[in-house]
């Protein structure tokens, strides 16, 4: 099996966020725009600029263990490989950056193995994500030759186990009381929807998963949310969907985080929680986007707490779950 999450830069240094981001932009999946339109945005905008300020934000982020994104994927490599007990050969690669995809191939075909499943680390599908980690192991796998019997995880949005896993972690929170709950997760640009279903953000397109819509990333975030909020007995009005994490002047899906901890603040609300559904590790975009920049911009608009609630990581019930959705596609095979 191949764990596979999206990746993260070798070090906090500028030089080292750059090759990241030029690696993770010049994917067609993620900047869907002509290809020298990209190459021009990606050389000579995009990396050049944000470069710096990525970087700054990834050494707020950085501990001694290195990215909290790469070393909670390690943790989850070492506890699921003891959890199966040698049942299963595992390895973890990442999208961008290292370990590639390709190493993590070539490690599981010198162990022998026979059959391939590809888990990518995304509960709602997305091009941008799970199809981007699903093509280049197939541009990889016939790079190499390899004749394997491949199976993928597509999206685990509304996993019975993965819902409990991210409930488990809001109770270490404790009993304090929340007046909001917010669930973020990150945006797409509107038109990545669009060419993918024509009717997506249309009326209450999203309101239910149907045959039509499974493969909306909007309308898994929506499912998992609708979960989320049965588990937890949250009445309407007492929480919003909503996403970050947007760039450029194109739209994205909405509402926007920020701008519904700036509609929240001004109602007066004080204290707030944000689960981060769509990410499993804890990352760029939880500990530093919403654990940071969003806390004090909630403060400064006169709110009192924003709390974020951990995700998943290396967590026993996550490990659990995982177990589960893998022995099933192993078993069901």
């Amino acid at each position: 099996m191949l764990l596979v999450n999206l990746g993260t830069p070798d070090s906090s240094s500028v030089k080292d966020v750059r090759r990241f981001l030029k690696e993770f932009l010049s994917d067609p999946l993620v900047v869907d725009v002509p290809l020298v339109v990209r190459w021009l945005l990606v050389n000579f905008i995009i990396v050049p600029f944000r470069g710096p300020k990525s970087a700054a934000e990834y050494k707020l982020l950085w501990t001694e263990r290195g990215s909290p994104l790469k070393f909670h994927s390690v943790d989850l490599l070492h506890r699921l490989t003891e959890q199966f007990k040698g049942k299963y050969e595992i390895a973890l690669a990442m999208r961008y950056q290292s370990p590639s995809i390709r190493a993590g191939l070539e490690d599981l075909r010198k162990r022998g193995c026979k059959q391939l499943l590809i888990f990518p680390l995304f509960p709602q599908y997305a091009g941008a994500t799970t199809q981007s980690i699903l093509d280049k192991v197939s541009e990889e796998l016939q790079a190499m030759d390899w004749q394997v019997d491949t199976k993928s995880v597509n999206t685990f949005a509304t996993d019975k186990n993965f819902i409990q896993a991210i409930l488990s972690q809001s109770t270490l929170l404790g009993d304090e009381s929340f007046e909001h709950t917010l669930f973020s997760y990150h945006g797409l640009p509107e038109r990545q929807l669009k060419n993918k279903n024509a009717d997506c953000l249309i009326g209450n397109c999203c309101d239910k998963l149907t045959k039509n819509n499974q493969d909306c990333y909007r309308a898994q975030c929506f499912a998992t949310t609708r979960e989320l909020v049965k588990e937890l007995d949250l009445a309407e009005g007492d929480y919003t969907v909503c996403f970050q994490s947007r760039a450029g002047n194109i739209p994205w899906i909405q509402p926007y985080l920020d701008d519904e901890i700036t509609r929240l603040a001004e109602q007066g609300i004080k204290n707030i929680r944000v689960f981060s559904p769509a990410f499993v590790a804890d990352c760029l975009e939880t500990t530093i986007e919403i654990g940071h920049t969003y806390k004090e911009m909630f403060k400064e608009l006169g709110g009192d707490n924003l709390t974020l609630v951990e995700s998943l990581n290396s967590s026993e019930p996550w490990i659990e779950a995982l177990k589960v959705m893998v022995d099933n596609q192993f078993e069901n095979n």
